[in-house]
């Protein structure tokens, strides 16, 4: 298996990030949003550094290898903190991983609890149901998603 790197935005070109949120295979599971480029790459970079700054959030790029794979984040939830991941089609067998160590951060940060949201186009993991402390179907921006609430310290206890 490769090695993941995690990377701060500000370590990434920009341009390098087109390739990834704009293939098409992925867009399908994404909230709908126009095709990027490169104004509105750097701008929603920035968002997401802004995002970072915010107690409790970490967001990064991940490499696999050396190839800018997508990029992962603990983020603000209206309910709470949420966890994204968004990884490009070849590299989707490294979600288990990068959520493992998505879930160390949150332990580090202190979170008691966090949400995954998966588009209505993903199918349910048993692996997320059976550590959910809870597990519902939701709407956000007119998408229908489930959504999977998770212990921190239960997901964490070896």
């Amino acid at each position: 298996m490769s090695e993941i790197k995690f990377v701060g935005f500000s370590h990434v070109n920009p341009e390098d990030f087109l390739t990834v949120v704009n293939d098409k295979s992925l867009r399908k599971h994404l909230i709908d949003h126009p095709y990027f480029y490169s104004k509105s790459i750097r701008e929603w970079m920035e968002d997401k550094v802004k995002i970072e700054s915010l107690p409790g959030c970490r967001i990064r790029a991940i490499y696999i290898g050396d190839v800018l794979a997508g990029w992962c984040g603990i983020q603000p939830d209206d309910n709470g903190f949420e966890i994204a991941i968004v990884i490009a089609k070849e590299f989707w067998g490294f979600g288990i991983p990068v959520f493992q160590k998505m879930m160390l951060w949150a332990k580090e940060m202190g979170h008691k609890e966090i949400i995954f949201h998966l588009l209505e186009t993903r199918p349910e993991y048993k692996f997320l149901k059976r550590k959910a402390t809870k597990v519902k179907k939701t709407e956000l921006l007119g998408r229908r998603f489930t959504t999977y609430i998770i212990s921190v310290e239960k997901w964490c206890v070896k």
